[in-house]
This record gives structure tokens, sequence and C-alpha cells, in this order.
């Protein structure tokens, strides 16, 4: 096993919130490791959040732990008792102990994941408890980014696809990929590289 500096979540501490560029850089390398364990594996991964993204000096991005990844029949995975982080759930992933979901509700994760790295607090921070959070999942319209709070347009585009509340609406792997959002700002990782050592030097 390969070891890289630090994980996402421990970073954002540092830097309190992430540029960008360095945001479309981070969700591209995570929506290629999704992408390849859809295709290559037929594995979803269920658990994205920040302590589960890792970075290293040299600007490298790597999804970790698969402790809870399912294997996919047909694109869709039957729910279990191995859910994932809450904060971080799909609103079709919470509003049944038995229904099924597939793989765009790691898309709905990566959505919340980057409002998070780019507010640098989570979306549904305020609430007190488990059934608080789960019910304004399920119930309140989806976390939103604005270009009146100083996020630009492609990128607060990006946030509302990935938060589709249903899941047929979202974007697959593929076609984020191809968003203007990740196609305008992913750089070769020497400009992650340079942000990350700037950050812990």
């Amino acid at each position: 096993m390969e070891l890289m500096s630090m994980c996402l979540d421990k970073l954002l501490k540092i830097a309190l919130h992430f540029p960008e560029i360095i945001l479309a850089n981070i969700t591209k390398s995570v929506l290629l490791a999704l992408e390849y364990l859809k295709e290559k594996e037929n594995i979803m991964h269920r658990d994205i959040k920040p302590s589960n993204i890792l970075i290293d000096h040299s600007g490298t991005i790597k999804l970790c732990d698969f402790g809870i990844a399912g294997r996919l029949i047909d694109s869709r995975r039957a729910e279990t008792n191995t859910k994932g982080c809450t904060a971080y759930l799909a609103p079709e992933r919470v509003a049944s102990s038995d229904c099924e979901y597939g793989v765009r509700a790691d898309v709905w994760s990566l959505g919340i994941t980057l409002i998070e790295l780019a507010k640098g607090i989570h979306p549904y921070d305020g609430c007190a408890t488990d059934f608080e959070l789960l019910t304004k999942i399920i119930s309140d319209p989806p976390p939103r980014l604005t270009p009146a709070q100083q996020f630009s347009q492609p990128f607060s585009v990006f946030i509302a696809r990935c938060l589709m509340k249903r899941p047929i609406d979202r974007p697959n792997y593929h076609e984020l990929l191809e968003d203007s959002f990740i196609r305008g700002n992913t750089t070769d990782t020497a400009a992650v590289a340079k942000w990350y050592s700037t950050l812990c030097a």
C-alpha cells in the first residue's frame, strides 16, 4: 500500500477552503477512480467523503477505504445495513431500508463533499441529530452554490447536477468528466502539488 501524505478532511482544517481549480482536479481524479471501479470491477464505492480522498506532495489524488464497497448487479445495488457516513448519503439511500440504489448515489456524495471543501463547512452542519439530518436530506431542497456566494457559474452548475434529488436526473461519471467545470479547470498535477506544498510549508 502506498503512503499518501494527507486525507482531505485534515487538509481542510489547514486550508479552510479549497480553490475551484484544485477542486476540479480532485473531482476529475475521483470520477476516474469511480468510473474504473464501475466499468472494470463492477463495484460501487458507497462512502465518498473528504476523509476517503488522499493527496500527496506530487499532487496525486487517490480514493481510499473500500471497506463498504458493494458489487453491482445491472448497475443497481440492493440496500443493506452497511450505509456509509450519514451526512454524505444520497436521498435514495436513506428514504427506505429496502430501496435499491445505483452509482449515482456516489455522485450525490461527491457533490456534498465538494460543497464542504469549497465552503469549509458541511452543508448540513447545523443538524443536531441524525434524525434531523436525514429529514433534511430527504425533504429539503438540495444544497446549492451560487455565483452570489462568489463561486463560478460552471462550478455552481456542476454541483447542482450532482445534487439532483432524483437519481435518474443526475449525470453519470462520464457525463460529469465532460462537464465544462472539469474540462475548463483541470491541469496537470503540478498545480495541485504547488498548492499543497504551499499549505504545508
